[in-house]
């Protein structure tokens, strides 16, 4: 595995069957990780259509988290009934460390970005435009442009610790 894409689900704060599909891990809003119906091993190679289609254009090689929540989100301020939560977060940026210490895989913006990162860097894919992750509720003042930074620096504090 390359690298790690990380999600929020635009629903409720407990995966669906769906969610469940696409995702190889996903992050409830009490912070429970659910393991999705695919096995990371399952996205080394996706031409037999045996994977987590969770990063349109970027799923071969990928480890797909996702943070269950943010239904309703139009903005900053208007961030639906299902924002994410701080415990949430934290184990997100823990299991981030987790793998990435188990695969081998360097924290870095190449390797460990949000899906709406990946779009903006290979703007030719269906990732082009998606909007998750640029907000983090739990840290208002996060601007959009560093979010990213923001959980690749708790991953690695998180893998310091492990």
């Amino acid at each position: 595995m390359k690298r790690i894409i990380i999600h929020w689900t635009a629903g409720v704060y407990e995966p669906n069957t769906t969610d469940l599909e696409h995702y190889h891990y996903l992050i409830d809003g009490s912070g429970n990780i659910h393991n999705g119906k695919h096995n990371v091993e399952d996205n080394e190679n996706c031409n037999d259509g045996n994977y987590a289609a969770h990063t349109g254009g970027g799923n071969t090689g990928s480890i797909g988290i996702s943070m269950c929540g943010m239904y309703g989100y139009i903005n900053h301020k208007n961030t639906g009934n299902y924002p994410l939560t701080k415990i949430q977060c934290e184990r997100c940026f823990k299991l981030i460390a987790e793998l990435a210490k188990k695969y081998n895989i360097a924290i870095t913006p190449q390797t460990v970005m949000t899906h709406y990162e990946f779009g903006v860097k290979n703007p030719q894919t269906t990732s082009s435009g998606k909007i998750d992750i640029v907000y983090l509720p739990p840290y208002p003042d996060i601007e959009q442009s560093k979010v990213g930074d923001f959980i690749r620096n708790k991953a690695r504090w998180y893998l310091d610790k492990i």
